[in-house]
């Protein structure tokens, strides 16, 4: 009875120890929230009531100039007034948004005591639709998987709050990157791992192999982003960075360190499949061998390396759809495509974290076999 008690308080200490910390997480500042462009502004939802598009000029594609939209404002300082809003159009398919009578839109109010002096448009309003979708998520996790599910969502609050309150502002403060996101990365393994095996033999082994692998893939980063000639500007909005007053920012070391966070997930993803395996195979054969552990635990590893390198393929390559269009429809050689450098950082994201994943495969599996088994080769000849 006692042994069931000390297997349970180590099944479910992960569990109290995770919502602490997404406690923590969440009450704790990021520094960051007095920006001064948005003091002395209100934000609020509203609605679109009318819309004149004559101050919109429009060439093809290209949309440009003002919108003007009457709106009622649904919240705030000034709920229930009916004021004016701008909306500005910067011949960007990619940023610019149409609103249109009956839409909700988030904006952002400019006034001085009881008058208003300006009302801007931000976008569309989604947070309602987005609860709605992230409520019926946990609840289709929870209703499916049950106990296991409430670790999903605890582990996924975790990492949303660890990168936005922890990572993303030491990144600001000029904290080496490569560092932080590596101690940021093993805490986070080791914390979503022990919410699947609680604080057992199993955590230990899948916590060491995804470390490794995780260690892997940092260096080897690390050395052919230096050999690829790869800055870190080649990042979506990285430059805006610089432009914002945080030159001091080595962007090649955050693009380093991206690699590695970005294959951790596959990467711990292995190496919990791998430990699974070989401790069902103990279970099922408890006179195993650590020499026979290692080898299924590698059999397994075998099988799931070539799904999962695709997965991250297909995880990097996604949303480059688009550009390879272009790419196709221009008639632009293979050579040159393969030299183009944001191509070659996609190229070196998934060659480096399937790096990773390869590697976490024996890391785990000799783990595993060392620590889930009993008998070693010579006691089974004894």
């Amino acid at each position: 009875m006692k042994t069931w008690t000390r297997e349970k308080k180590n099944y479910y200490a992960p569990v109290f120890v995770s919502v602490v910390i997404c406690i923590v997480l969440f009450l704790i500042p990021t520094g960051y929230e007095g920006a001064i462009i948005y003091q002395g502004t209100d934000r609020c939802t509203a609605k679109v009531i009318s819309v004149n598009n004559d101050r919109i000029i429009d060439t093809g594609l290209i949309r440009s100039g003002e919108q003007l939209c009457e709106i009622k404002l649904l919240g705030g300082k000034f709920e229930g007034t009916i004021v004016e809003g701008i909306n500005t159009l910067n011949g960007s398919l990619e940023n610019d948004k149409i609103f249109e009578p009956g839409d909700k839109a988030l904006v952002v109010i400019d006034y001085d005591g009881d008058e208003v002096l300006f009302v801007n448009m931000i976008d569309h309003y989604r947070m309602n639709k987005e609860i709605i979708l992230a409520v019926a998520f946990v609840l289709f996790l929870v209703l499916f998987a049950k106990d296991t599910g409430v670790r999903a969502v605890l582990s996924f609050l975790i990492t949303i709050l660890s990168i936005w309150k922890v990572l993303v502002p030491l990144y600001l403060k000029g904290i080496n990157p490569i560092f932080a996101g590596l101690l940021l990365t093993i805490f986070l393994t080791a914390l979503i791992i022990s919410l699947v095996y609680g604080f057992h033999k199993k955590f230990v082994a899948a916590t060491l192999g995804a470390i490794m692998g995780i260690l892997v893939t940092c260096i080897l980063g690390i050395i052919f982003t230096d050999q690829f000639k790869i800055h870190g500007a080649i990042m979506t909005n990285s430059e805006s960075l610089l432009y914002a007053g945080y030159q001091h920012l080595s962007l090649t070391k955050i693009f380093m360190a991206s690699i590695f966070i970005g294959s951790s997930g596959a990467i711990m993803d292995l190496a919990v499949d791998i430990t699974s395996a070989v401790n069902e195979v103990v279970q099922k054969c408890p006179d195993i061998t650590k020499r026979e552990a290692i080898k299924s635990g590698m059999n397994v590893g075998r099988a799931a390396m070539g799904t999962m390198t695709t997965t991250l393929l297909l995880a990097y390559s996604g949303g480059y759809i688009a550009l390879l269009m272009v790419f196709m429809a221009q008639g632009t050689p293979i050579y040159n495509i393969l030299n183009y450098k944001y191509v070659s950082s996609e190229i070196l994201d998934t060659m480096v974290g399937s790096f990773g994943l390869v590697l976490v495969a024996p890391f785990t599996a000799i783990a595993a076999g060392i620590l889930l088994t009993k008998k070693t080769e010579d006691n089974q000849k004894g």
